[in-house]
């Protein structure tokens, strides 16, 4: 991402192989963190197993060696969690030495005690950064050639000063019990989990290009420091590929404590859900481009969560207990008066008991500087104000019983093709939500990644136990495709760190569980796919018609290029159960690293040659009519820049994600960059659901127009280009009804990688949002935000609201479109 939170004007380059057929039940176990009839969460735990079963007669595969489908796990009450215990093989395929690169690394072997009295400080950081990994002298300020999964066993862990996150780096702790990092009374430094140091030049990352980092499992205590310190559990300075999952943070609850949980100057993000903050002045405190929330809870804090500076951030699942504020939102700045503050705020689906506030800004509600609120079906328990700005002027009135708020907006509404708004803080009407899409709490759906966390180790097959080579050369297609086929529906496969060539469809069936290892890559290369005109499936999920359980966690797709004619995957799964089919903390990267043939080596920025030989793929992610998909954290990326080598390139893929769903699809924390022909395109969907979505038109643009090199293609219902359109649309809608968005960052940076200039006549591409006519009555938009687009949402391809209208913090933001 190119724009940076405080200084954000100034911009810069970022940033049919025969299945075994099993008809009956199988189940997926996961932990979960959301309840959906209790209004207080829990304050000890975020993780517990469940189980799923998918429904009598779905066509769920199970493998040939399996003699039963899985029904739950098997460890132990004592036993440690599964990925302590399994064979570590995993390697960095382009490292300069893979065989002797270490990517698991368990604290305990390289000193650390977990008995809460040693200062394990130093051993787990050595334990992070050994092995030349990329930390404050890191070239070019990313790699991929270093990856480490850092693994925390059961204990308490007393440390003195942060805990340094390098890049590329999963934090893991066991997910049956987990690991306490206790910060000494005497600790010093910025957080316990530091992902951005500072040092007196400045900091270790480029906070928009700090990607591919995870935190979970975890309980961060810092109520040994004093009251009156700035004590923090995690410093988040994060962009895109990033998730923290299934943390606790207790903090001070003294009248003076000046802790906080996060906290978040800067970046573009990103995702964080399953999370709890006990104590402290600040649950999180936040500043970041975009970011997407799932189920957070904050006990006994003065501020739940304050809002410091955004873009749009949309928190879902919000459970605030006995603070003194729910949600403050620091207001007030526009491009015009040079501040950034908090723009655009979504709020859906929370829970707020013994509060006296749920929402503060903190200036005058008046007009664009109070900021863009929107909040959706919002319970109230002994809360008397339930909104207010820093007047202590009353917007809506609480309660001392119990209420609840349908839906109240504060900001500019539009409705239809009308270019009209109306400046508003009061009640609107809520969508009617599809039933498939929330759960009998009437809450959209809020599923946790799968962690398997009550399985045993022997309910794991490795795959480069079983043939899989994993070393970026050797092609794995039969090797992986055996192992679908044997163990579908009664193992959970792990794919062991590495990079596996393919070089045909992969098929992976109904009631596969795949769990990756610090992003295990899946690459997709060869004669096959390298027909621009004769697109070929790289990974097809289910076989059309089929349901069942897919989980898919910690996984890249990429390419090795050119690439023109692959279609990455192709999701034709349906869900047996809502919700069972879906990705979390799973990428597709084009280009931009080791191993990909599409570097800034060969594909600079100024080649003429670029548009035949840095061609990454036709279509990333396509979900057809027949499937559902539960879709969090999912980056898909077209690399702007190199992350080995630094420059910035141009390589070329035609389109980001294509839903044909008739639903359920849930997309939650998800992004789309640099695609030629669109990012997200829906085409005879129904039933979606979308908070926060993220786009970035490609920098080269108009230099060669949208959507070449690639060609409109009508089976695919591509958009067409009129009225001067020239650049990618960050959202196309044809024919489409009970689509649901709640929250959208769609920026446009550059014309032909020239930024300053168009940025700031707001015209570096015309349109970015278009909605066919058909669908105008079906289709919600809440908390719209753009960036360098003249029209911020066009019909039919007509620019229907102006940015000019709508000037909000850095962005222009369409509060509400209904």
């Amino acid at each position: 991402m190119p724009c940076s939170g405080n200084n954000a004007e100034t911009c810069g380059g970022s940033w049919a192989l025969s299945l075994y057929s099993y008809t009956g039940t199988t189940s997926s176990s996961s932990s979960s963190t959301t309840s959906t009839s209790s209004t207080t969460k829990s304050t000890s735990t975020v993780s517990t197993s469940t189980s799923t079963t998918s429904s009598p007669g779905s066509t769920q595969t199970l493998g040939s060696s399996c003699a039963a489908p899985v029904t739950s796990g098997t460890a132990g009450a004592n036993d440690p969690f599964w990925l302590q215990n399994l064979q570590h093989q995993g390697t960095s395929a382009f490292n300069s030495n893979p065989s002797g690169y270490q990517v698991y690394r368990n604290v305990k072997d390289f000193g650390a005690k977990g008995d809460g009295v040693t200062d394990d400080t130093a051993a787990i950081n050595n334990a992070i950064s050994s092995g030349n990994r990329c930390g404050g002298s890191c070239g070019v300020g990313s790699t991929t050639l270093t990856p480490a999964i850092v693994f925390f066993p059961q204990g308490t862990y007393l440390v003195s000063s942060p805990i340094i996150a390098y890049y590329y780096t999963a934090l893991v702790g066991d997910g049956r019990k987990l690991p306490t990092l206790l910060a000494s009374a005497g600790f010093n430094g910025i957080a316990v989990i530091d992902a951005d140091p500072y040092t007196a030049s400045g900091q270790w990352y480029v906070n928009q290009d700090n990607f591919y980092r995870s935190v979970r499992n975890f309980i961060i205590d810092v109520t040994r420091m004093p009251a009156t310190s700035s004590a923090t559990g995690l410093h988040w300075q994060v962009s895109q590929a990033t998730s923290l999952y299934n943390v606790i943070v207790n903090m001070s609850t003294a009248s003076n404590t000046a802790h906080q949980g996060i906290f978040m100057e800067n970046g573009s993000g990103g995702f964080m859900g399953d999370l709890v903050f006990n104590g402290g002045k600040y649950g999180i405190w936040i500043g970041n481009q975009q970011f997407t929330v799932r189920n957070i809870t904050v006990n006994n804090a003065q501020i739940g969560v304050f809002a410091d500076w955004n873009w749009g951030w949309t928190f879902q699942g919000l459970f605030i207990n006995n603070c003194q504020i729910a949600f403050q939102q620091n207001t007030g700045g526009t491009v015009a008066n040079g501040q950034q503050t908090a723009g655009a705020e979504v709020i859906i689906d929370a829970v707020i008991t013994n509060t006296p506030i749920f929402l503060e800004t903190t200036t005058p509600s008046t007009g664009s500087l109070a900021g863009s609120i929107l909040v959706d079906n919002i319970v109230l328990h002994n809360v008397p104000t339930a909104i207010q700005d820093n007047t202590g002027h009353v917007l809506l009135a609480g309660s001392t019983g119990s209420t609840t708020i349908r839906q109240w907006a504060q900001g500019n509404v539009y409705s239809g093709t009308s270019g009209s708004r109306t400046y508003q803080t009061a009640a609107l009407n809520p969508p009617a939500k599809p039933g498939s899409l929330v759960d009998s709490s009437g809450r959209i759906l809020s599923k946790t990644r799968p962690q398997y966390v009550g399985y045993a180790t022997s309910q794991f097959v490795q795959v480069k136990s079983n043939g899989a080579k994993g070393d970026g050369n050797t092609d794995d297609t039969a090797a992986l495709q055996a192992i679908f086929n044997k163990y579908a529906g009664c193992k959970v496969i792990f794919f062991d760190a590495g990079t596996y060539i393919i070089s045909d469809t992969l098929h992976i069936p109904p009631g596969t569980q795949i769990v990756g290892e610090i992003w295990s890559q899946i690459m997709v290369t060869g004669p096959k796919f390298q027909n621009i005109n004769s697109p070929y499936v790289a990974i097809q999920v289910g076989l059309p018609g089929q349901t069942g359980i897919v989980e898919i966690s910690d996984i890249i797709i990429t390419t090795r290029g050119p690439t023109p004619g692959a279609i990455l995957v192709e999701w034709n799964v349906g869900q047996s159960t809502q919700g069972s089919a879906g990705v979390w903390d799973t990428h597709i990267r084009l280009g931009g690293a080791q191993g990909t043939n599409l570097q800034s080596s060969n594909c600079p920025t100024s080649t003429s040659a670029s548009t035949t030989t840095c061609l990454a793929s036709y279509l990333a992610f396509h979900i057809t009519s027949s499937a559902s998909a539960y879709l969090e954290g999912l980056w898909i990326w077209l690399a702007d820049h190199d992350l080995d080598q630094g420059p910035q390139l141009t390589a070329f893929s035609g389109r980001g994600i294509l839903s044909q769903s008739q639903g359920p699809v849930w997309y939650i924390g998800t992004a789309a960059e640099h695609h030629a022909t669109y990012q997200y395109s829906l085409v005879g969907a129904k039933n979606h659901y979308i908070g926060l979505a993220q786009t970035e038109t490609p920098y080269y643009q108009p230099t060669p127009p949208a959507p070449q090199p690639f060609k409109q293609d009508t089976s695919l219902s591509d958009p067409t280009f009129s009225n001067g359109q020239t650049s990618a649309w960050a959202l196309w809608i044809q024919n489409s009804s009970g689509i649901l968005i709640y929250g959208a960052g769609f920026y446009s940076f550059f014309s032909s990688y020239a930024s300053t200039a168009c940025l700031a006549a707001y015209n570096c591409q015309s349109q970015i949002v278009n909605i066919d006519s058909a669908s105008t009555s079906g289709v919600q938009i809440y908390s719209l935000s753009t960036v360098g687009t003249t029209w911020s949402f066009s019909v039919n391809q007509n620019g229907i609201i102006n940015q000019n209208q709508n000037s909000n913090s850095f962005a222009s933001t369409i509060t509400a479109w209904v």
